[in-house]
């Protein structure tokens, strides 16, 4: 059957996070005084270490963003997010719009599909505003694949709120994929008991990925549930970021994969698959 041929296409899903830190070139600590002006100015060379982001991101299927600008004048007006999903050739996209400061700086997450989305729904995480999660659902029933994109608070009691509002989200659903700059530890995930619950925590681990020049604190991470496998966690080389990308490899249950590939073919899942 067709459905069963497109499944086999995307069992394994190459996934990505990257804190981009808007583009900024940061290599030593020093550099958040003498180039904190590009959170708020243009700078030339935004442009350039965009497109040689897309060398790296066309290599994978699912890629959230962290700390991307919506189009603002600081970036020149460019949405980061439409730029990087149109150079690196990805056919979707979805940008969550946090922080709003109008035509100087659209603080974002983002996310870059090879997936067809069948919805998204954009949450403000508890706390001070500015912090959010993009929900985004591939394929259709129980077996559907939800994609969490976050970026949590700094603050250690805000973020345990903020784990909470993820878990009681997640709780009910049979196939997740959490990924983002948590801002916290991988025993600190482990640690909270709802989180901890409804996640394989077992199956990650915590992967240095700050600062990007001598990474010494694991911050950036990615969380699946049972159901799902990952393969070959790991931290790829500095791209201009405070923060090192992280990437992992997902193998997907057969009953996901065929929901996602029945989506994307315009149909609703049937009940064997359910």
């Amino acid at each position: 059957m067709q459905d069963d041929s497109q499944s086999e296409r995307i069992t394994s899903l190459k996934l990505l996070t990257f804190n981009m830190q808007v583009g900024i070139h940061t290599h030593a600590y020093h550099h958040y005084v003498t180039r904190s002006w590009q959170h708020f100015l243009p700078n030339r060379g935004r442009a350039t270490r965009l497109d040689v982001m897309c060398d790296t991101f066309r290599q994978f299927d699912l890629i959230g963003l962290q700390e991307v600008d919506g189009g603002s004048f600081r970036s020149s007006n460019i949405n980061h997010v439409e730029y990087l999903a149109a150079q690196a050739g990805f056919p979707h996209a979805s940008q969550q719009l946090n922080r709003d400061f109008g035509r100087f700086a659209k603080h974002s997450n983002g996310l870059l599909s090879r997936l067809a989305i069948s919805h998204t729904d954009n949450h403000r995480l508890p706390g001070p505003k500015g912090r959010g999660a993009m929900h985004v659902r591939f394929g259709e029933g129980p077996e559907a694949l939800h994609l969490f994109v976050l970026h949590l608070a700094l603050g250690t009691r805000t973020q345990h709120l903020q784990l909470d509002y993820i878990s009681e989200l997640i709780e009910p659903l049979r196939n997740v994929i959490i990924m983002g700059d948590l801002n916290c530890t991988y025993d600190k995930l482990r640690s909270h008991p709802r989180f901890s619950r409804a996640l394989a925590l077992e199956q990650g681990r915590g992967i240095p990925s700050y600062p990007a020049w001598q990474p010494a604190r694991a911050l950036d991470h990615i969380v699946v549930s049972p159901s799902l496998r990952m393969n070959h966690l790991r931290a790829l080389p500095p791209l201009f970021s405070d923060h090192l990308p992280l990437a992992v490899d997902v193998t997907l249950p057969l009953p996901c994969a065929r929901s996602i590939s029945i989506a994307r073919l315009g149909g609703t899942t049937p009940n064997s698959v359910r």
